[in-house]
């Protein structure tokens, strides 16, 4: 990790870019495969998946028997702990419900908002050397509390073409209703215009590499909702003397393993606890497995030494990360002021892990500095709000007035009249 050291306001911006991708040849790379998917159908997924994934599959749709199947692979303590993770992330998912509230703005006039689920969402799973069965509690819990009709999920096989069994036996507990074992661009094609298997769904969910997440954006250009614009993972923490360096350099790492374009930054104003931060990271990094990745994210990452705790937060609130780790004394105080983050962490014990599996908030995160206008994944995700009017006699005498007159000086004369006329009804009823 570089050290910068007091940097001055003017040059934040550029100490904190994400590190850069050049996405113009692999625009038209995936929109090629996206028109194939479009015009082709099934066949062009079939194709793609050969290209790709190196299996030709006959049946892409996981069968009752390899669900059974991977109940019996996954160990009792990964069920339990999955369960256990599904229980929290539905308490904290629950408590989001919103009633219904009828406001009357003025006698005769109430307006309310109903949240309806979205009756079509597809799930985008990753799998590979990191098969994310978490996402599939943190987007399937929410779907199903919402009251989502229809929920696929899509995953790529492996050369043998299976699928994880931790991915089938956590989609079958939250009741997903089919899984599809498509991968990359093509699933995202394939969820977004419907093949002559898999069917089209309303909004697509989930994270992936620069592919999958190009061909969300491309997708969502034509139509078809996304969680959010996503990039790479990225964490943020804030430090003084009270923090312990091992479990920071942990949390930093868990973020740079996840590629070699992720990107952590550590933030404080004492130069020492820096250092012993950066000697407990090599320390730790030499023993991870996949150090590499590690090692080429940590060359994206900063080491931030700033003049004080308020200069921190403004700073940090600029970078806006996915994650925000406050390991300071005053935690909470500190957090007040945070503006710009996708989830934020308190404390030495409150590791960015807990939020990634079982705590109870959810991980699908706004990253790329996104965070300054997106929320994370949550129940209103899969709602749409609708809201509703309903005026009466004495509703629509009240304010008909002001609406004529509104809309008269808009020059939108059939507005008028749609309240002229029920004014004239009115007036006539009270004469008679």
């Amino acid at each position: 990790m570089q050290l910068i050291k007091y940097p001055v306001q003017e040059i934040w911006k550029e100490i904190l870019k994400r590190p850069a991708i050049d996405t113009t040849s692999l625009e038209a790379t995936v929109q090629y495969v996206l028109s194939d998917i479009k015009s082709n159908g099934q066949s062009a997924v079939k194709k793609y998946t050969l290209q790709f994934d190196k299996v030709n599959l006959e049946n892409i749709l996981a069968s009752d028997n390899e669900f059974v199947l991977a109940e019996k692979l996954i160990s009792e303590e990964l069920k339990q702990a999955i369960q256990l993770a599904k229980k929290n992330i539905e308490t904290f998912h629950s408590a989001q419900k919103e009633e219904v509230k009828i406001i009357e703005t003025m006698p005769g006039v109430k307006c309310w908002r109903k949240s309806i689920a979205i009756q079509k969402v597809g799930l985008y799973i990753p799998g590979g050397t990191a098969p994310l069965f978490s996402t599939i509690l943190m987007l399937g819990v929410p779907a199903k509390l919402a009251g989502c009709e229809e929920i696929i999920l899509c995953t790529p096989p492996d050369i043998n073409g299976n699928v994880n069994p931790a991915i089938l036996y956590t989609a079958k507990l939250i009741g997903v209703s089919k899984v599809y074992k498509v991968g990359g661009v093509q699933a995202i094609g394939a969820m977004a215009y419907g093949t002559e298997i898999i069917p089209q769904v309303y909004k697509i969910f989930g994270p992936g590499n620069q592919y999958v997440t190009c061909a969300k954006q491309l997708v969502n250009k034509q139509g078809v909702a996304i969680d959010m614009p996503a990039g790479p993972s990225e964490v943020a923490v804030l430090v003084d003397e009270t923090c312990i360096p091992e479990f920071v350099a942990a949390d930093l790492l868990s973020q740079a393993e996840h590629g070699s374009d992720s990107q952590v930054i550590l933030v404080s104003t004492n130069e020492t606890i820096i250092q012993n931060i950066q000697t407990e990271l090599e320390k730790q990094l030499a023993e991870l497995p996949r150090k590499d990745l590690a090692s080429k994210a940590l060359e994206n990452s900063k080491a931030i030494l700033v003049k004080s705790n308020s200069e921190a937060i403004d700073l940090l609130n600029e970078y806006a990360p996915e994650h925000l780790i406050i390991a300071c004394a005053n935690d909470e105080q500190l957090a007040e002021q945070v503006i710009n983050a996708g989830s934020v962490f308190l404390g030495n014990y409150s590791c960015e892990s807990a939020g990634d599996y079982a705590s109870g908030t959810n991980h699908t995160l706004p990253t790329n500095g996104y965070a300054k206008a997106y929320s994370g994944v949550s129940l209103d995700s899969f709602v749409k709000k609708i809201t509703y009017q309903k005026l009466s006699k004495e509703g629509i005498n009240t304010i008909g007035p002001a609406i004529e007159l509104m809309a008269e000086a808009e020059g939108l004369q059939a507005h008028k009249n749609a309240v002229t006329v029920r004014l004239k009804i009115i007036y006539k009823s009270c004469l008679t």
